[in-house]
Parts: C-alpha cells; structure tokens; sequence
C-alpha cells in the first residue's frame, strides 16, 4: 500500500470513528475527544520509544512503576520535557478502558499529571495546558459516569486499531496527517464555527511559498487558531542535516480550546520547542521582550475576518504605539491585526502575509486613512486576489496582503487568481496548478495579460490608495465579433423548417381525420 493510500484509509476510519462514537455531541465539540485521544497516544509511543532507545530487550509499557527512579524520571523530563510512567501509557490505558469504572476520572488525573511533572522545569509553561480541552469528566460525554465511560472507552479502543504504520520508520507525519484531516473535516462541517480556527492548507503552503521563510527565521502568527498556517510557514524552512529545521515558531491564541489544540499540533508536527502564548493579541500582546513587541523575520496570519469589538477604546493609549497610522474602526478589526503585525516584523528585512476580506481593499473611512500610510511609507509589496468559497463556512472571497521591510523599489503587485480552482461541493480548492502559477508569477513580479500586473506607488495614490484588483489587472475579454447577417440567414432557414413541418404535420392530422 503506498503511503498516499495509507493515508487515505486511515483518514476514512478516523473519520468512521467519529461519526460512530460521537451519538449526540456536536462534532465541533467532540473533535477534542478524538484529537485529544489521538495525541495522547502520539506523546505515549513517542515517550516510549525514547525510554527504549530501539533496545528490543526493553518493553516499557510492560514496566512497572516502581522501577522509574528519580533519575530516569529527570533525565527524560530534561530531554522530552515531561513524563509518563509505564501505567499511564495510552496502550495499558486502552486495553482496560472498557472494563474500567473510573476510567473518566482516571484519565484527568494521567493528564494532569503528565502536566504537572514538568513543572520546575524549562519545559513547564510548553507542557501546562495540553490537555485542558480534553475534559473526560464533561456532560457533553454523557450525563452519568457510566454514559462517559462508555463513549471514552469507545474512542480509546477504536484509535487503538489505528494502523500508524512503523513508528520508528518515520511514519510520525501520519499522526499529522490525521489530526488535520479531523480539524478539517469538523470545520467544514460545523460551518463558520470551526472555519474560525482553520486556515485551507492550499492557502497556507501558498503564503508560505511566498514569504519563503528562511533558516534561522523567527516565524510568528499572531492569531494562530490550530497553528496549522504557522505549521505551514515552519514547514517551508528545509531541514538541516541533523533533520532539524533551524526555524523558531511563536503564536498567540485567544480561545482557550483553540490554543490547546495549537500546542498538540506543533507536538504532531515537531516543533517542541515552538512558543504558543495564550491571550487577546490586540488587548493584551504576551509575544513581548525587553518591555517591547518582540520582532520577527516573517510575520503570517489568518485573523479573523472584520471582527467587531476587538478592543478600539484602548487603541488611542496602546502602550506599543501600533496605532500611529491611525485607529480602525470599532466594527471592524482587520487593520487592527494588520497594525500589529507591522510593528511585530523585523524592522529591516522582515516580511508580512495576511489574509483579508476584500472589503479591507477599498473601505473608506479610517481604514483608507491607514491604507494610504502604509503605501506612502512603502510597505505594501504586493496584492493577491484568491477565488471564492475557499474558506470553511465563509463563502466571500478573500485576498492576501503582503508588507515588507527593506524593499529595494516602489512597486506594489497585483495578481488575479480568482478565477482559477477546483469546484467543490462544499468549499473550492486551489489546485497545485494554480499555486504554482502564483508563486511563479510573484517571483518574477513581470506584467501578465489578465492575470498580474506591477503597479507603483504612485500609481495606486493616483487611486487614492485603493487596491481593488481591477483598478490595476484588466480581466476584460472582449466578446467574439457579432455576424449578423449570418444569424439572419440561419433564423430564415429555420423559420422555413418549421413552416414545412406544419404543412407535414397538417397532411398526417388530415389523413386520420382529425
């Protein structure tokens, strides 16, 4: 079976494993039982296989407890950054889980112990927090322990029957694969609700493969949902000899469950060591240092589309002057986002990507007042307008905005790939074709007909900073030449068909006496 068929089964039982055990609980809500069941048995093979070093002498889930001492219980908290004893393991607590009364109860307390055991450590604040959304004790499971047992015992035993293929082969990107299959799939299917933490990967590669984060980079993403599009940019930096990418990811996430799922995804992916604060990004930024916003190379986000009440009465005193174009508009938060992740990038060569509704092109008011710095201080590097119906539960198109520090011109480019997809049925999808066009299209930043153009800055002020697209990329095709006397020809010869028919039709009636 070829790893694109693995991957393809295995995302269909996962699939089959939530619409079975779920029964009434929305899928939204219940993704966080069977993602976090999936990742409590990625860290415990993953723990597991680090205790056993490919020694096959060594089973670790067969231990017992009693043989950890407290320096193997260091040691590998100082390596792995936390700890699970042989008891806690997801395949011991799998296989008794249907015959287990307290397993809900017995479970929190695993979580919170793998948890607590990296407190005291450099580790404590990365591993605080990753299980908060898997509340094994919530109503939502059941209203009686029985009922919650029942549906964790169900979801336990049917990720235990997932083929992963040879842990120790490298298969790991499949526990990845799966996770995003699951965000995905619950996104689409819980609307706009789940399209709020969920960024298409077709989106996110193409920012990626545009910004072109490089080794070395500190890649953030101020809002970063399940961080795939943070993932994504990390992903873009290649791997270096020892395997390891030489990238730093950072990341703020308001909700709570949201951010946990963050912290799992950048564990599934392997960025361990990634930084993902929790809090407000506008009202209150925790990616600080030395009493300032801390700066990086790329700066990538999906923020949430034209949020209102996203903290305007502060913005006139913000303690990190991001406001000094100008304060957006209480009911709509796009270049509050945008503002902040200016003033978060590297004030020499670093680089923006954003994704915007196009209102956020063209608005007047505020927005245009902000809109014209930004141009006039030469930051906007280019425009790219991306079909409709791309996103989970919003239909409107979207764009994608991009700023840099450093340019070594006035140009600002605009393409239009709004009109090259795949259809769905739910969302349409960038094919690699497209994608492809982009990113080779931006890279030579060369005028094409209908499709890209270079514009300059004063080009776009002449327009008084607007960046709709088709002030600047004419898609007009003209209609193919009109052949009138042509079209008069053929409507006489029908004309004449039909009269010789209903003189036929008139004889046949005649003949039956009709």
């Amino acid at each position: 079976m070829s790893s694109q068929e693995q991957r393809a089964a295995l995302q269909r039982k996962i699939w089959d494993i939530a619409n079975d055990v779920r029964g009434s609980v929305d899928g939204w809500d219940f993704k966080q039982y069977v993602l976090g069941t999936l990742f409590y048995r990625f860290i415990s093979e993953n723990f597991a296989a680090y205790i056993e070093a490919d020694d096959e002498s060594i089973d670790y889930a067969a231990l017992s407890d009693d043989v950890i001492t407290d320096e193997i219980k260091d040691d590998a908290i100082k390596t792995k950054g936390y700890f699970i004893y042989p008891s806690q393991l997801f395949a011991n607590v799998a296989k008794n889980a249907n015959t287990n009364d307290s397993l809900n109860t017995d479970l929190a307390k695993i979580f919170a112990a793998i948890e607590s055991s990296a407190n005291g450590y450099p580790s404590e604040e990365d591993i605080k927090g990753l299980f908060a959304d898997f509340d094994t004790t919530s109503t939502r499971l059941g209203n009686t322990v029985t009922e919650k047992n029942s549906r964790l015992a169900k979801v336990l035993k049917r990720v235990a029957e997932l083929d992963f293929g040879d842990f120790h082969n490298s298969q790991i990107d499949l526990f990845g694969d799966a996770y995003e299959f699951l965000v995905k799939n619950f996104a689409s299917d819980s609307g706009k609700k789940g399209g709020e933490f969920y960024t298409p990967p077709e989106v996110s590669r193409l920012l990626a493969r545009i910004l072109d984060p490089k080794p070395g980079d500190r890649i953030c993403d101020p809002c970063c949902g399940s961080a795939s599009l943070l993932i994504r940019a990390g992903e873009q930096v290649p791997e270096g000899e020892n395997g390891v990418r030489d990238v730093a990811l950072f990341g703020q996430e308001l909700n709570g469950a949201t951010w946990a799922l963050a912290k799992m995804n950048m564990y599934l992916h392997g960025f361990d060591q990634a930084r993902i604060e929790r809090g407000d990004t506008i009202r209150s930024p925790k990616l600080v240092e030395d009493d300032q916003l801390m700066r990086f190379d790329v700066v990538v986000a999906n923020p949430p589309f034209s949020l209102d009440k996203w903290g305007a009465d502060g913005a006139e005193s913000d303690r990190w002057q991001r406001f000094h174009r100008g304060v957006p508009p209480k009911s709509k938060g796009d270049y509050a986002f945008i503002s902040h992740m200016i003033e978060a990038m590297n004030p020499v060569h670093g680089r923006v990507g954003v994704v915007v509704p196009h209102g956020v092109l063209f608005r007047g008011g505020a927005e245009a007042v902000i809109r014209r710095r930004l141009i006039k201080e030469n930051l906007l590097d280019g425009v790219v307008g991306l079909p409709a119906n791309l996103f989970y539960g919003v239909g409107i198109p979207a764009a994608l905005l991009f700023f840099r520090r450093g340019k070594v011109d006035d140009s600002v480019f605009f393409i239009d790939a709004s009109r090259e997809f795949e259809k769905g049925k739910n969302q349409n999808r960038l094919r690699v074709e497209d994608m492809d066009r982009i990113v080779a299209t931006w890279q030579a930043r060369e005028d094409v007909a209908r499709y890209a153009r270079r514009a300059t800055t004063a080009d776009v002020m002449a327009n008084d900073g607007n960046l709709n697209i088709p002030l600047y990329v004419d898609t007009f095709e003209a209609e193919e030449a009109v052949d009138l006397s042509a079209i008069q020809a053929e409507i006489g010869r029908l004309e004449a068909e039909l009269a010789s028919t209903r003189v036929q039709l008139s004889a046949a009636l005649e003949e039956l006496g009709l």
